[in-house]
């Protein structure tokens, strides 16, 4: 397993809040990946400080196949690439193949010697934390899962324990 400096914890959320994006209950992920980027800068805000925004739908080729992380960002102080996966619905343990295999590609093929291993997001509408800490557990990529909420939570639902590897 990458470990990252314990410090660098903070820098990542276990949740965050899109209200400002106004999207219908049910949405698409392109709708979803549409209004983050017409929103970049409150979408940065909610992320947190240091983000860089690179590209949205980030083509990767590998061999003659073409794949797109929905996201690409930069992390000032990390030093690394972030990518950032929607899904729109439930977190499933398949997910992380596809995060891992773009952060692979991201570290083979993108990211430059001088900086640290890439770092994979997953933002998805719901997840079940026992799922993610058995999907997390052998996970040799610093990753996390997040949820997003379209409205501020309840109060309970804000102070959930992180399920975060480095």
């Amino acid at each position: 397993m990458i470990e990252l400096e314990p410090s660098t914890k903070h820098i990542f959320r276990n949740s965050y809040v899109l209200e400002f994006l106004g999207l219908a209950e049910e949405h698409s992920e392109s709708d979803l990946q549409k209004e983050l980027v017409k929103q970049i800068k409150k979408f940065i805000i909610e992320l947190g400080k240091d983000f860089l925004f690179i590209d949205q739908e980030c083509k990767l080729q590998v061999r003659n196949s073409d794949f797109y992380i929905d996201l690409l960002f930069y992390h000032r102080e990390l030093k690394c690439l972030v990518a950032l996966e929607l899904k729109t619905d439930k977190f499933k343990p398949e997910h992380m193949g596809q995060l891992n295999f773009y952060l692979e590609a991201l570290d083979r093929d993108v990211r430059k010697s001088h900086k640290n291993p890439s770092i994979g997001i997953l933002l998805c509408r719901d997840k079940d934390e026992e799922v993610v800490e058995y999907a997390l557990s052998r996970n040799l990529k610093p990753s996390m899962i997040a949820e997003y909420h379209l409205q501020l939570p309840a109060k309970k639902k804000c102070y959930r324990k992180n399920f975060i590897r480095f």
